[in-house]
């Protein structure tokens, strides 16, 4: 492995920054897009079970699967990658975004309402706020979901770390298959316990 590493480092390296371009990427789509997702469930308790339940079905097809599904219609490559992780990550974020703006104290819903905010002072204002540790924690379960993907990703020439990953189960290169998986999940527990941090200084009294 060491002997791998030191002759072939560049590659280690760039297949690392790729990955992380991958999930950086689809990290900023998928929060976007459940922004405005829970934007618009925030209005009806009726729409966020509509758009969980057809959520948690699409995220139970298997990753290869809906891989395959998409490479007629975005071909093969980053772009297909970038798309089935966002898909996947819309079920996961929407889910916590979701219960923790539910999980708000009533009475300081019941009071800011009483102040005359609108529907979106009161979401922005309040409920956001004090639903941040659970925003939170839902970024960390997708960022997470997103780097093991992103992995398997590679098998449609996405790129990232899954490429070593493969390309030593293909010639049996046990170095390539040890650092593949090494590095993947050294990124995972990485940004796991960064967001981890966060999560308990959000979820912190003010000093």
């Amino acid at each position: 492995m060491i002997e791998y590493a030191s002759r072939y480092y560049d590659r280690l390296i760039s297949a690392t920054l790729v990955h992380l371009e991958i999930v950086v990427i689809t990290l900023l789509i998928s929060v976007v897009i459940a922004a405005v997702l829970t934007v618009l469930c925030s209005y009806s308790g009726r729409l966020s079970r509509i758009m969980l339940n057809i959520l948690s079905m699409v995220y139970s097809i298997p990753s290869l699967a809906l891989l395959a599904l998409l490479i007629p219609l975005t071909g093969l490559g980053q772009k297909t990658a970038v798309v089935a992780l966002v898909i996947y990550n819309q079920y996961l974020l929407l889910r916590n975004f979701m219960a923790g703006l539910d999980g708000v104290d009533p009475g300081v819903v019941e009071a800011a309402t009483g102040m005359g905010m609108t529907h979106m002072q009161l979401l922005l204002k309040v409920k956001v706020p004090l639903a941040k540790s659970a925003i939170i924690a839902g970024l960390r379960i997708a960022l997470v979901s997103t780097v093991g993907i992103a992995t398997i990703a590679a098998s449609i020439n996405a790129g990232g770390l899954g490429t070593i990953l493969f390309d030593g189960l293909r010639t049996m290169n046990t170095a390539k298959i040890l650092w593949g998986s090494l590095l993947s999940a050294v990124l995972a527990i990485g940004i796991d316990q960064l967001l981890s941090f966060v999560e308990r200084r959000s979820a912190s009294p003010a000093q």
